[in-house]
């Protein structure tokens, strides 16, 4: 079986040439399947296709039951039991937080509307910590801006929604006094150097196209979540995100078929198999198409 051989060594190269020098954690992995496969079929899947699909990025199911049992400690999924079967739902807030990272991921709006935050409380820090984590540039101590749909904040804020009136041409330089976006800028570089590097293998590889298109999500995921997504005008000429996101997008595109296919024939909820196509995923590859 020389050819079925040389596939699967080909299929193996190319997932261990994306989990060289950048291992990847069993919890953080498996949100990234439920974002991208699972919650736009409804939310619920076996944990034996959890199991399955993390072996092929190296994760064992030790680890992947661990990490389950973390993420329902967390509130992210439910446990359920249909026969010898477990499965696990996204919890209702679960839903819509994973809907809100999707919409940024897979459809982001552009948006010149710049929200500045004044947190409320006398000690804020952990609701600035979530403001950062969710892209927006800290200001001050209690102040904060950005161009991101809100997080949810524990202690509230005051928030102005603003439109640029005058001083266009200093946008620039009012961002580069504030935002330090040289390791954004650092992400998304070496995130093209990286997934630059499988184009070639993709038509040898698309047996593995449903691990490859988790780990392109898992890793621009990490990325895009925490890009202020200000307008081109206050960005850097030579910005590298919109590289990165066409990159994204044709690579989402080349291997969406497969592992589409992938999730028909072997994913599966307490009803059957999952959908391998719906209205949710097709309007996510239309997007990419034309973004």
């Amino acid at each position: 079986m020389p050819d079925e051989n040389s596939n699967v060594e080909r299929r193996q190269n190319a997932v261990a040439s994306l989990l060289r020098d950048k291992p990847i954690k069993a919890a953080s992995f498996i949100v990234t399947v439920y974002g991208d496969a699972i919650e736009p079929r409804g939310g619920v899947v076996w944990i034996g296709n959890l199991i399955e699909v993390c072996a092929q990025v190296g994760i064992s199911e030790t680890l992947v039951r661990t990490a389950v049992s973390r993420l329902v400690a967390a509130g992210q999924l439910i446990g359920e039991r249909s026969g010898k079967r477990s499965f696990y739902r996204l919890t209702s807030a679960a839903r819509v937080e994973y809907a809100l990272a999707a919409k940024q991921l897979y459809s982001p709006e552009k948006s010149d509307v710049w929200r500045f935050i004044h947190l409320a409380g006398p000690v804020a820090s952990d609701d600035m910590r979530t403001l950062e984590r969710g892209g927006y540039v800290r200001l001050g101590p209690k102040m904060a801006v950005g161009c991101r749909p809100l997080p949810h904040l524990s202690k509230g804020a005051v928030i102005f929604d603003a439109s640029l009136s005058a001083g266009s041409d200093h946008l620039r330089d009012f961002v580069s006094e504030y935002a330090d976006l040289s390791p954004l800028d650092d992400a998304y570089r070496g995130f093209m150097e990286r997934f630059s590097r499988i184009k070639d293998l993709l038509e040898k590889s698309m047996s593995a196209a449903l691990p490859l298109r988790l780990l392109l999500v898992h890793e621009f995921r990490y990325i895009v979540l925490k890009d202020p997504n200000f307008p081109p005008a206050a960005l850097p000429a030579d910005w590298p995100g919109y590289q990165a996101r066409r990159l994204f997008s044709e690579l989402y595109l080349v291997l969406s078929p497969e592992a589409e296919r992938r999730i028909g024939r072997s994913f599966i909820n307490e009803a059957g198999p999952l959908a391998s196509h719906n209205e949710l995923t097709n309007q996510r590859e239309t997007f990419l198409r034309n973004a």
